[in-house]
């Protein structure tokens, strides 16, 4: 689901909580070595998404934050930005010609250029950070 984040709004920081888990302390930040990843260029969104972009011919950036139960991915348009939450259990992830993210139906692509190999180890992270999550008895309950 999108969310809108431009401005703080506690209904909107509730349901991200509940969803991927509150943001990390800085001690586990420290140890994560950072918990969010350059910006990188879009190429391609879900139809359901498009709406979030810029329509003109503007290149879209993203990125991405990691939290406890899942990932956001932060999108940028013109003065606002908006947030798509989806916890680890949902995601799912393609690198072919492009690094693309799944969920619930609806995706991103990402460009696989200078800026895709500056976040390399950041996806990396989140690889592990997901298994290791998805392989822990409490997650599920």
């Amino acid at each position: 689901m999108v969310v809108n984040t431009t401005h703080k709004d506690k209904e909107v920081e509730k349901l991200i909580d509940t969803t991927v888990g509150e943001s990390f302390s800085l001690l586990q930040r420290i140890k994560l070595k950072g918990i969010g990843s350059k910006r990188m260029i879009i190429h391609d969104v879900s139809p359901k998404i498009k709406q979030y972009l810029n329509k003109v011919d503007d290149l879209n950036y993203g990125n991405i934050e990691l939290r406890p139960k899942g990932i956001l991915i932060h999108i940028h348009k013109k003065l606002k930005n908006y947030s798509w939450i989806i916890p680890y259990y949902r995601l799912n992830i393609y690198t072919s010609s492009f690094f693309s993210i799944h969920a619930d139906g609806n995706f991103i692509q990402f460009k696989k250029n200078k800026l895709f190999i500056e976040n390399k180890s950041f996806i990396e992270k989140m690889v592990i950070q997901k298994n290791a999550v998805l392989n822990t008895t409490e997650y599920y309950g």
